[in-house]
């Protein structure tokens, strides 16, 4: 099965820069979206139109955040948010439950200049970890996608020397991605491409970033480590526009 996960930095402007000719080409089972930034009757008519069973969750601030999902197949269950009201009302959490897997799309908050989030995303992280710790015990292989606004290494970025002090990639951050892997989570890109340099998923709208190629990889597809002899393919389509972000892929043999 393939899955994608996309942070398009708004679907509105996303759609308008080829989010729907992408899909098209597409044959992914599962995508999640993140930073949709629109209520569901929002939600482009292209888009609303796709051929796809569409699950949204928003933000309560309008035009912030929210995270969504696309699937080929209904799943058996959906759940929006994690339960604590301090993460809910900013959309940032959506699972869902097919018969083999559990497919996760995530925004985590951005620590933000001088770490004035920190604490708060922190936070965040702990309580989702508690959250995908628990859907493990089910026994079925669990994907956690997601933009997690973390660079974990100085391979996942193209100029760490620069930027030890930048949000995404403070010691706390890198910290706490180290400890959810050393939890029982597998990278499924490292996993697969352990010394791959030069391949990201964000880059900075300033300075030519991303036709210079200077970018962060800090969008992930997690699998739980009992099921990581499923990961066939993990990569990024680097090439494809519309938002500042690309697509990140995994394919799993489900």
């Amino acid at each position: 099965m393939k899955f994608a996960s996309w942070n398009v930095n708004g679907i509105r402007a996303c759609t308008k820069n080829g989010f729907v000719s992408w899909f098209d080409q597409q044959d992914f089972d599962v995508i999640g979206l993140q930073e949709v930034r629109a209520l569901p009757d929002q939600i482009p008519m292209e888009v609303q139109a796709l051929k796809a069973h569409q699950f949204w969750f928003p933000a309560q601030k309008k035009g912030y955040s929210g995270v969504g999902l696309l699937a080929r197949e209904r799943p058996l269950k959906l759940t929006c948010g994690l339960g604590l009201e301090e993460f809910d009302c900013e959309g940032r959490v959506i699972t869902g439950e097919w018969d083999k897997f559990f497919f996760l799309s995530i925004y985590f908050p951005n620590s933000q200049d001088g770490g004035a989030r920190l604490k708060y995303k922190i936070a965040f992280c702990e309580a989702l970890a508690g959250w995908v710790h628990k859907l493990q015990k089910t026994g079925k292989a669990v994907v956690v996608s997601g933009d997690y606004n973390i660079a974990h290494q100085e391979i996942d970025l193209a100029r760490p020397d620069d930027n030890h002090e930048s949000a995404g990639f403070l010691p706390e951050e890198r910290q706490w991605m180290g400890q959810f892997l050393n939890q029982g989570w597998v990278d499924s890109f490292r996993y697969l491409h352990p010394t791959a340099r030069d391949m990201y998923t964000w880059w900075s709208a300033r300075m030519r970033a991303r036709e210079r190629n200077v970018g962060w990889r800090i969008d992930y597809l997690c699998v739980n480590q009992s099921h990581q002899e499923l990961i066939e393919k993990a990569g990024m389509q680097m090439q494809v526009l519309g938002s500042d972000h690309c697509p990140a892929t995994i394919e799993l043999r489900l």
